[in-house]
């Protein structure tokens, strides 16, 4: 069974920088979608950033390009968001998702995704 662990989150600063890890078993990363995705209360789940393992491709939301990174090093079961530059709305809940996939492809829709992380807080606010 695939298993999928976030941890990093916390409270930050405007301008400030976070990242969040998420440890994953069970699977092979380059079969994989792998992706962060964010809700904060009252809205819906979006996508954050997404990478599909096999190529190292990367997909941002516009939102948060130029300033967040998502990294899975080769050899790491782990999946990494650098959060720089952040701004009050990027508070939310985050989570790890992945979802087997071939296309080399990742979409930021959060209903591709099959497995989820437990998420962690993110708060942005000074």
């Amino acid at each position: 069974q695939v298993q999928l662990v976030e941890s990093g989150g916390g409270l930050v600063q405007p301008g400030g920088s976070l990242k969040l890890s998420c440890a994953a078993s069970g699977f092979t990363f380059s079969s994989y979608c792998m992706g962060w995705f964010r809700q904060a209360p009252g809205k819906e789940r979006e996508g954050v950033a997404t990478i599909y393992t096999g190529s190292g491709s990367r997909f941002y939301a516009d939102s948060v390009k130029g300033r967040f990174t998502i990294s899975q090093p080769n050899g790491d079961n782990t999946l990494y968001l650098q959060m720089n530059s952040l701004k009050p709305v990027d508070t939310a809940m985050y989570y790890c998702a992945a979802a087997l996939r071939n296309t080399g492809y990742c979409p930021l829709s959060p209903y591709v995704y099959n497995d989820w992380g437990q998420g962690t807080q993110v708060t942005v606010s000074s």
